[in-house]
């Protein structure tokens, strides 16, 4: 029985996305009279977002599918001065071009998730650079900035974190609660949004935004925070042994996107389901009485879900199909990442450790050789016992060398 009157509502807490509200029973009362239109902000500080964005864009999702308007709000503007939430340093200075084509790239992504158009529900993208560039400063700070006292701005905890660090906190970071507040009255004034979503390290930020336009427009705003996704394991969701999972196909491939989900701890295979697919909830509840071994093939249908909603059924299958013949077959996948090297620095040799690490399978060379001490690493299936054994010409068979980190990570090594 539905425990909320909007489908909306009852749709976010149901998988898991709802951590706090500012009027949760107002708010759902709004979205059962009819539409509304709601934004998360994401700054473009990459030509990718990765995975820890990616409950944020399927909130996004689920407001479109329950028939409201979603907008995917670029920080063209406020990524000119980066946020501090959960930064213990300034970020580096990004030049406007630099930034429009970071914005330009991560568009793509989004319209994997989302369908963008002029209908009532289709989503939007907006850039903050719209309005925040030309404002004037003295008007802004007599306008908005008097309605922020610096007594509450100490409690956020963007800024205590920070402080309690004893890390610097510039003047210029100090000012971007203000400027995301200021976001917040500026959609509702052009499109009516009425909504803030977020992660909630952006809580503080985010009531700042809803008082300014009680304040400033007399409008009632709302906020809706989702919780810090970490893994059963308590480690920061989407941070690996190689990296950030990129959510931009040429920086990781669908394979290696698959894997990082079929890799997805026990415990955390249910609350993934909820949050990072589109399965039905009767499906994943028939999911989650799976046990033991069986519990696998959650894993799989995880992955497969996940990777056909970024990169699409062809290469979320295809993915899945390298993957069993792997792992399932023992063979080689067409799809595993691959590295090539030339033919005359492989009959050279080259020190097993440095080619680890050159294949993606260790972050560092001193990582590569606590792998192979650690007994973790393979040559063509045939474990590693020398980090400083040179690997040969003589390793390549049928073109390719065979490079395996455990038993869930492959690269191969192709000489040209």
């Amino acid at each position: 029985m539905a425990q909320y009157r909007s489908d909306l509502i009852n749709t976010l807490t149901a998988r898991g996305f709802l951590h706090q509200c500012t009027n949760l029973e107002a708010l759902d009362a709004k979205a059962a009279a009819g539409p509304i239109t709601g934004y998360i902000g994401f700054d473009a500080t990459a030509d990718s977002l990765h995975v820890g964005s990616l409950v944020q864009i399927m909130m996004l999702r689920w407001m479109q599918q329950t028939g409201h308007r979603p907008i995917a709000l670029m920080g063209g503007g406020t990524t000119k001065i980066g946020d501090p939430s959960g930064r213990d340093e300034s970020r580096g200075f990004l030049d406007d071009a630099t930034i429009a084509a970071n914005i330009a790239s991560i568009q793509k992504v989004f319209g994997r998730f989302l369908t963008f158009g002029t209908g009532t529900s289709d989503a939007m993208m907006a850039n903050n650079a719209d309005w925040l560039d030309g404002l004037q400063y003295i008007p802004f700070l007599r306008e908005i900035g008097r309605h922020f006292t610096i007594n509450r701005m100490l409690t956020m905890d963007s800024v205590k974190l920070r402080l309690e660090r004893e890390q610097p906190l510039t003047f210029l970071e100090f000012n971007y609660m203000i400027l995301q507040g200021y976001d917040f009255v500026e959609l509702f004034k052009r499109f009516g949004c009425t909504l803030q979503l977020g992660g909630s390290d952006q809580w503080g930020n985010i009531i700042q935004g809803v008082d300014l336009g009680r304040r400033v427009v007399e409008a009632e705003l709302f906020g809706f925070t989702c919780p810090l996704i970490t893994t059963a394991s308590g480690a920061k969701m989407g941070k690996t042994a190689a990296g950030a999972v990129w959510l931009k196909a040429e920086r990781l491939s669908p394979y290696d996107y698959y894997q990082f989900w079929r890799n997805t701890e026990d415990g955390d295979v249910s609350r993934f389901l909820k949050l990072f697919t589109v399965l039905s909830l009767d499906e994943i509840a028939r999911l989650e009485k799976l046990e033991g071994a069986e519990i696998n093939d959650a894993k799989k249908v995880l992955a497969l879900e996940a990777t056909t909603l970024l990169n699409g059924a062809e290469a979320a299958n295809d993915a899945a199909e390298t993957a069993r013949k792997t792992f399932e077959q023992g063979g080689v996948g067409d799809d595993l990442p691959t590295i090539d090297v030339s033919a005359a620095e492989l009959k050279a040799g080259i020190a097993t450790w440095n080619l680890f690490h050159r294949a993606g399978l260790a972050a560092s060379g001193g990582e590569a050789r606590r792998l192979i001490r650690g007994g973790g690493a393979k040559l063509n299936d045939q474990k590693c016992d020398d980090e400083n054994a040179m690997i040969t010409d003589a390793a390549v068979v049928d073109g390719i060398i065979k490079l395996s980190a455990g038993k869930k990570r492959h690269a191969l090594v192709k000489a040209i």
